[in-house]
């Protein structure tokens, strides 16, 4: 009897043994899901995508290991926004990342009151209604304010001081990104007329519109272009940067990526940064801490970069003064 009774022990715990990597196994399965959604294309934002990685895994959250991302890109496909945050939160996907993208993270908020969201957005998230207070955010949402729509009076006055000759100046934004656009356009046109400067808006959704744009700014006789801060015309640097190069147009941008290629100026926080900070605060909520929980984080560090080789191509002398206040000058 007792034999038999140690032979059926046996063999319930082979049983065990063999039911337990299954267990694991399904464990690993049913790991975290991260919808992380951005509006421009995905070789335009590597290095920032591998920022964010990398902020997931100061956290401990390595993608393929315990945590999945999904990446959404709409390629500037705005309007596709209300239906593939429905299918994200239909599937319940543990948190959905939208870093760099205002449009998507009101998407977002609009589509689920339950899924966490970690946003990094370029005005006031109280303002576009995602927190309640930056302190205390109090709902779903909560993430870092790059300040890029606040920084337009600033970055125009540096072009101003670049290109004093500079009176009119063409400003090329994306009508389809809805809010930054409109804000964009109160406080360029505020700014420009404290400087005594004139404004052109040209609008541009598309590639073939980005090349109409330049066709409009010759016919306007444009002096200089600022370009708007925005995920589909980042995504477009190369070719926008090649074409104020081809017209020779000093032009102004929001990001650092712009003057790595050849870009004039810029004037704005680091993107690697803010997607890391995405990242980790990511990663802070899949461990468990609630997004009302964490303030919504505001960028303290603001870079300006002028591309000499470029300036020098242009016929621009570059102050003393004005490379004083650089922090960063590419050759």
């Amino acid at each position: 009897m007792s034999i038999c009774l140690r032979r059926r022990d046996f063999i319930a715990g082979l049983g065990g043994a063999a039911v337990w990597p299954l267990a694991a196994r399904a464990q690993q399965r049913a790991m975290p899901v991260i919808g992380y959604l951005h509006l421009g294309s995905p070789e335009a934002v590597s290095h920032l995508v591998t920022a964010f990685r990398k902020g997931l895994g100061e956290t401990g959250y390595v993608e393929g290991q315990n945590v999945s991302i999904e990446y959404h890109w709409l390629a500037g496909q705005y309007e596709r926004l209300p239906a593939v945050m429905a299918d994200l939160v239909r599937r319940r996907v543990t948190l959905i990342a939208t870093p760099g993208a205002t449009d998507a993270a009101i998407a977002a908020k609009a589509a689920t009151a339950t899924i966490s969201i970690v946003f990094g957005v370029a005005d006031d998230p109280v303002k576009l209604g995602l927190v309640a207070s930056l302190a205390r955010p109090g709902g779903n949402a909560t993430g870092i304010n790059f300040f890029a729509q606040e920084l337009t009076a600033k970055r125009l006055g540096l072009l101003h001081e670049l290109v004093p000759r500079a009176t009119r100046i063409a400003v090329l934004v994306n009508p389809a990104n809805a809010f930054p656009e409109s804000t964009l356009r109160e406080q360029v046109q505020e700014a420009a007329r404290v400087l005594g400067m004139q404004i052109v808006v040209l609008n541009a959704s598309t590639i073939s519109e980005i090349d109409a744009a330049f066709a409009a700014l010759a016919r306007e006789h444009a002096d200089a272009l600022f370009v708007a801060g925005e995920p589909f015309l980042f995504s477009r640097r190369v070719q926008i940067v090649t074409l104020a190069a081809r017209d020779r147009v000093p032009a102004t941008y929001v990001a650092r990526e712009h003057v790595e290629i050849g870009g004039l100026m810029s004037y704005g926080t680091n993107n690697a940064d803010t997607w890391r900070q995405v990242g980790i605060y990511v990663g802070s909520i899949l461990k468990g801490t609630k997004p009302a929980d964490l303030p919504v984080m505001q960028s303290t560090k603001f870079e300006f970069l002028i591309n000499l080789s470029t300036a020098r191509a242009l016929g621009i002398e570059v102050s003393p003064m004005l490379l004083a206040h650089t922090d960063e000058v590419i050759e």
